[in-house]
């Protein structure tokens, strides 16, 4: 254990009510196999923004506006030893087709519904619905 928390950051981009997921790849640093939103790690000196908008566009060629705090949840990878704080931001669909852009990342990106979520899910954004989070329809 390198005793760093990590900042990271989600994005629940909604269309049409509907959210973006995807399932992470095998060069996912952690959770595998999961499904989550887009999201990544917070770069020196960014703005939650400004990641929300760049990591959405990075994995998945879309572009969103808006994006607005949702909260806060303290994820500890135990078997990996790593210790994140995820930052989610809400944001809205503008433009782009979902693609597949980080080879071995992210894959199969689709758009669910909030009440029929796929699994299983990403620890961290499994967190978050345990806060009570429900997007405003």
């Amino acid at each position: 254990m390198d005793g760093v928390v990590r900042v990271g950051v989600g994005v629940c981009i909604f269309k049409n009510g509907k959210i973006l997921m995807g399932k992470r790849g095998p060069n996912s640093a952690q959770g595998s196999g999961s499904w989550s939103p887009p999201g990544g790690k917070l770069d020196f000196g960014e703005t939650w923004e400004a990641c929300a908008a760049r990591e959405t566009l990075e994995e998945a060629g879309v572009t969103i506006s808006k994006p607005t705090f949702i909260t806060c949840t303290n994820d500890y990878f135990k078997d990996d030893s790593k210790h994140f704080i995820t930052i989610y931001m809400r944001a809205d669909w503008v433009s782009g087709e979902p693609q597949n852009l980080e080879e071995g990342k992210m894959s199969d990106w689709q758009w669910f519904d909030w009440d029929n979520l796929p699994s299983p899910l990403f620890m961290p954004f499994e967190h978050l619905l345990k806060t009570g989070f429900k997007p405003s329809r």
